[in-house]
């Protein structure tokens, strides 16, 4: 038997030992963000999915995983024989989860869910399903733990000091300002289950998760002191020294729920319905007055100060020269040896690991060749390993951890002689990027807003990519980085309005299903432009510094402005990172960005 059917069995056999009738498990972990440890992947564990995005369901008779467009092909071939069906997001004929179970169960039904797991939100969104039909909802259901013999324990990397040379502001102003914040919304204290949000007020870092470095931690915010929860033994003597001086006391990572449960009757408290699991919303008092809304923290580090955004730049640099030698690298040697899609993502490591203060991938390489590159967030695996040859076009998406600061980059390479419509369809995508760069908006604008200008070029030809135009990029913390972003949605943090010292990344895209994916992508700054009689305008700068492959360019697509901005765009490219480059390097990136 598959072995991911075995599991589902394991699961049914459970579910009715308890009764449950649908067993929900969201692809998380207790504090709700993108990036879990191993311990908490039990979507992939249990179904094979290897996707971030995914909700799956467990009944008597079926089980589906609920994903969205940009891993249907993946789900697709990672689901085969599993036991799981997949169920396509925002698909004709195939109803969002929450309208399958109200479609599905019966009255008297019991749903399971891991409220450690499951945000308040989704909770209350559940709930509605049992008003109408009577169904029962069982929010301390853990079904995995029992069966998961080898699951792998939870991380225990050593918290460092981020000095203040790269983040640009001491660990107890931040928190000084968290709480003039607080006072200003008459707030007694807050939650933080995000550990990005902790991470950035206390100026440190870690290891615990493989491509963000952070600490699994919560913390609560009062008015004069700090909780951190996390294991002690993480937290070094003379960091804790540091913490006691300025309020900050450590405790077991495991008694958040005790804390809240002490929490003073009639005080105003702070915390995320999104990202708040379902667990500690029952620990916290009645009595206590509950604020809904993001995180102090949240919205404080999206806006980078001026020292980080100097950092920033230092490291455009670096990460420009690591990209450039390895991209010279490969146009040398990719018709003389044998490179692969993983040894490229290798290589390509290890030009950045060469760069003073890297630390490592921001994110777990994207090196997709041909067909391959139609998979939107596609990882090259052993079984899956393409060999690059002389045709073709390769899409490579990758970032970088610096001390000084995250980045994301994605370039596409034609291998051989690129045909008329690969050109046409990357010029259309370079057209939308450029136009997004270009923007020019007033103050207030929010980031929907913003969206058509990236694909506006794409939809005049009957093209369009289903995932966001833009996301925020943390300061050497997480490579998605919320409430900002830039996107077709207009509900929640994306009516917040652009501020100066944003950094988005800029990624409009085409895939081709069974041919190809082309995608280039920038780092973009929001900067203060001219202010007149109708306002402050903003604008935007490019961070990112490496060549856009000409040889994928059709000219006769572009206006004076877009081909004016690729020459200038080179120019500044060749001007930063040639002192950097040997004789050759040096030679072949002029030929790479001369005026087209």
């Amino acid at each position: 038997m598959n072995i991911y059917k075995a599991r589902l069995s394991q699961v049914r056999a459970l579910m009715k030992k308890r009764k449950i009738d649908a067993y929900i498990i969201l692809n998380t972990d207790p504090h709700l963000g993108e990036y879990i440890p191993d311990h908490w992947k039990i979507v992939r564990w249990l179904t094979g999915f290897t996707g971030s995005a995914a909700t799956v369901i467990v009944a008597k008779k079926f089980a589906g995983l609920w994903t969205d467009s940009r891993y249907f092909l993946q789900a697709e071939q990672q689901l085969f024989g599993s036991g799981f069906s997949l169920m396509k997001l925002s698909t004709a004929g195939v109803p969002a989860w929450l309208e399958w179970l109200g479609e599905k169960m019966k009255k008297g039904s019991c749903i399971g869910v891991d409220g450690r797991i499951f945000s308040i939100e989704n909770l209350n969104k559940l709930k509605k399903i049992p008003d109408a039909k009577g169904i029962k909802i069982d929010p301390n259901c853990d079904l995995i733990s029992d069966i998961w013999k080898e699951r792998p324990s939870m991380p225990d990397s050593i918290a460092y000091d981020h000095n203040i040379t790269f983040c640009g502001k001491d660990r107890a102003d931040k928190i000084q300002e968290v709480r003039e914040q607080m006072f200003k919304m008459k707030v007694d204290s807050q939650l933080l289950t995000s550990p990005d949000d902790i991470m950035w007020l206390l100026n440190i870092r870690g290891n615990d998760l493989k491509y963000s470095p952070l600490i699994l931690s919560f913390a609560i915010i009062g008015k004069e002191q700090v909780l951190l929860f996390a294991d002690e033994k993480q937290i070094p003597l003379k960091l804790a020294s540091e913490f006691d001086k300025i309020g900050v006391t450590i405790l077991p990572y495991d008694e958040v729920n005790l804390i809240l449960s002490r929490l003073k009757k009639g005080s105003s408290f702070l915390l995320n319905p999104e990202t708040t699991n379902a667990r500690f919303f029952k620990s916290i008092d009645d009595g206590v007055n509950i604020v809904k809304g993001i995180s102090i923290p949240a919205r404080l580090k999206a806006v980078k100060n001026s020292v980080e955004i100097k950092n920033i730049r230092n490291v455009m640099v670096k990460d420009g020269v690591a990209l450039t030698k390895f991209l010279y690298w490969l146009e040398d040697n990719f018709k003389r040896m044998t490179i692969t899609e993983l040894s490229a993502s290798e290589k390509l490591l290890e030009f950045r690991l060469q760069q003073s203060d890297c630390i490592g991938q921001s994110f777990e390489t994207i090196t997709a060749y041909k067909e391959h590159g139609a998979l939107a967030h596609y990882s090259p695996s052993s079984g899956s390993d393409f060999v690059l040859g002389s045709e073709g076009i390769l899409l490579i998406d990758s970032g970088g951890q610096y001390l000084g600061g995250t980045t994301d980059i994605t370039r596409t390479i034609a291998l051989g002689v690129p045909d008329r419509d690969q050109k046409s369809v990357f010029t259309l995508v370079l057209k939308g990027m450029i136009n997004l760069a270009s923007a020019k908006f007033p103050s207030g604008t929010k980031g929907f807003q913003l969206d058509i200008l990236a694909r506006k070029a794409l939809w005049d030809n009957g093209l369009n990519y289903g995932h966001g135009t833009g996301h925020g990029v943390g300061f050497f913390l997480n490579v998605h980085e919320g409430p900002y972003s830039i996107g077709t949605g207009t509900s929640g943090s994306s009516q917040s309005s652009l501020e100066p010292g944003l950094v988005f990344s800029d990624e409009p895209a085409i895939y081709r299903e069974g041919k190809y994916g082309i995608r280039t992508e920038n780092l973009i700054l929001v900067k203060e432009d001219e202010e007149n009689e109708f306002g402050q305008f903003l604008k935007f700068e490019t961070l990112t510094l490496c060549y856009i492959e000409k040889t994928l360019i059709d000219k006769s697509l572009l206006n004076p402005f877009e081909v004016k901005w690729v020459n200038q765009y080179h120019s500044k490219v060749y001007q930063r990172i040639s002192p950097f480059l040997t004789i050759e390097e040096k030679e072949w990136l002029k030929m790479k960005t001369e005026e087209i």
